[in-house]
This record gives C-alpha cells, sequence and structure tokens, in this order.
C-alpha cells in the first residue's frame, strides 16, 4: 500500500537551539495533508478496512484525528461520519466537513463523544479510534523510521500526550529501529494530563473531566499499551499550564509562519522552559503534532484571556 501521508520536514530551530544551546529539530507534522500526524496510523488502519471491502466508517474526535479519517476515506472512496464534542473548535468542525464527512455534535468531551460513536457501529461501518489500536501505532512508528536519515541519532524526542497513540507509535518507532534507550518527554496541559495522573498512581485512573483548551489532548484516560511502555522505556512526564502551551504556539508561530493548537504547543512549551532533561543532550527532536483547531487569532485571543501565572 502506498501510504496517505507525506514524509514531512525535520527543521532546525534557531530560536529553540539558542535558548538551549542544543540543537533542536522540529518534525513537521503539522504539513501533513490532513495537518497533523494522525494521518500515519489512521491512514494506514483506514487502508486495511478498505481492503477488507469497508464502504463506511465512523470515529470520534476532538478535530484532529477526525479530519485524519475524513482526509483518508475521501482518498479512497468512503463514507465517513466524525462525532466530536460539544468542545471541538468551529475550525476543525469546518476542515472535517471540507473533506466530505458527516459531522455529528455530541456530549461535553471526547469520551461521551467515543461512546455516542461506538453504539453507532455496525459490521459494515466499523470504528476507527482515535489513538487506541496497534494499526495506529505502526502507522505512527514510520515518523522515527524518517528520522534514520538525519545526520544523527536523537537524544531526546519530545512530544504532546493525549490519549497515546503518539506515544505509543513513537516508542514503537524507537525500538523496531533499535533507539532503545532514547527517552521520551510526553507533555501535557494541565486539566488534561491523564499520563500524569496514571504515572503518579501507578495505574490508569481517568481525570473526572476535561479543563483545558488543548482539547485534542481531551482523552480522559490513556491507552493501556501507553501505560505499559511508560513501564518498559525511559519516558518522562510533564505537565505545562494552558498559557504556556499558547505562549510557545506564538513563539513557534514567529519562527516558522505556521499556526499550531495548543495540544502541540505543549511539547513546544517544555522547551521553551528549558527542562531539566534536556541537559547533556546534544540533539533533540520536538515533534509539532498538528494545528488544525487553532487559527492565530484564536491563540491570540487566548493568551490575553487566560489567567496569568
Amino acid at each position: 500500500m502506498h501510504p496517505l501521508h507525506n514524509k514531512t520536514p525535520l527543521v532546525f530551530s534557531k530560536e529553540m537551539s539558542r535558548l538551549t544551546g542544543k540543537a533542536v529539530w522540529i518534525k513537521m507534522e503539522v504539513q501533513q495533508p490532513s495537518g497533523s500526524f494522525k494521518l500515519r496510523g489512521i491512514g494506514h488502519a483506514c487502508q486495511v478496512y478498505h481492503q477488507k471491502g469497508v464502504k463506511s466508517l465512523i470515529c470520534a474526535s476532538g478535530g484532529n484525528a477526525g479530519l485524519a479519517v475524513a482526509y483518508a476515506g475521501r482518498q479512497l472512496g468512503l463514507a465517513v461520519t466524525v462525532v466530536v464534542p460539544q468542545t471541538t473548535s468551529p475550525e476543525a468542525i469546518a476542515a472535517i466537513k471540507q473533506e466530505k464527512a458527516i459531522v455529528k455534535v455530541y456530549g461535553k468531551d471526547y469520551q461521551e463523544a467515543h461512546d455516542y460513536a461506538m453504539s453507532c457501529v455496525t459490521p459494515q461501518q466499523p470504528y476507527v479510534h482515535s489513538y487506541d489500536h496497534p494499526l495506529l501505532w505502526k502507522g505512527h512508528a514510520s515518523l522515527i523510521d524518517e528520522l534514520k536519515t538525519a545526520p544523527f541519532i536523537p537524544d531526546l524526542i519530545v512530544l504532546s500526550v493525549g490519549g497515546g497513540g503518539l506515544l505509543c507509535g513513537v516508542v514503537e518507532g524507537l525500538m523496531r529501529n533499535g533507539w532503545n534507550q532514547t527517552p521520551v518527554l510526553a507533555v501535557e496541559t494541565q486539566g488534561a494530563h491523564a499520563l500524569a495522573l496514571a504515572l503518579q498512581v501507578q495505574k490508569i485512573k481517568a481525570l473526572p473531566h476535561i479543563n483545558s483548551i488543548a482539547t485534542s489532548l481531551g482523552a480522559r484516560q490513556i491507552a493501556q499499551k501507553a501505560f505499559d511502555y511508560s513501564q518498559q522505556h525511559p519516558i518522562f512526564s510533564h505537565v505545562v499550564s494552558d498559557l504556556t502551551a499558547v505562549n510557545a504556539c506564538l513563539r513557534f508561530y514567529d519562527e516558522h509562519q505556521l499556526v499550531v493548537e495548543p495540544a502541540c504547543g505543549a511539547a513546544l512549551a517544555a522547551v521553551f522552559q528549558q527542562h531539566p532533561i534536556l541537559q547533556g543532550k546534544s540533539n533533540v527532536v520536538v515533534i509539532a503534532c498538528g494545528g488544525v483547531g487553532s487559527s492565530l487569532e484564536q491563540l491570540q485571543q487566548w493568551q490575553l484571556s487566560l489567567p496569568i501565572e
């Protein structure tokens, strides 16, 4: 199968490198056709379903996963229904509709949208999970495969975590490329910190609710596989505020002229904050995971309205 995703650029960040004294590289997943890394795994899953003769798909999403399913469905000639929670941004909903998918708004968070979508599943219309499925992780791992062509081995991967799909894919990619000792800094926003909670209590535990503007990170609990990998691979958790994530998005825009959403800004923020894990590292790769859920105007509004720390 020819993949639906693109190989994305690995771009040197002058500002982050100057600030940290490290060589900081940005993996530009925001430049995928669907606007995020989600197309890697979801595109792979949709192609597998297509090969099995499926004609229709349904998913639940806070934005990026739904857009990836909608894009893949249009490319493959499949009908797609995307259930989004009420917190989903107008920009994300509009982008999904532009891919000719049906959008249903249901529930106050991702979990409620997911439960409703699951109730609509039939043998003719399977469910495409946004983060918790081996097909997704296999596709996301291709991101690490692409780093093999870089003139260095990464000392650290920095990424954002919602339900843990990207984390699982990255760890799978590191393992299959023999980079088992490359640590991962997994960053969340406060109020969507399901991984941090799980690591704190050493078991998967659901957040009572999502209280963050980073709706793409809005899974109340992480995938079991993400927790399992946290026990097998050097994964370090970090939590930032919504405002810190938004400020990172705006700094990223100033340098690269690309809009990313707060869910992506969380990972960027950890580097701008010069997280202690950067000490002793030479080449750091930050995954700019996506940007469909925000506009520059929205980021600027959030910057003005969020509580000052």
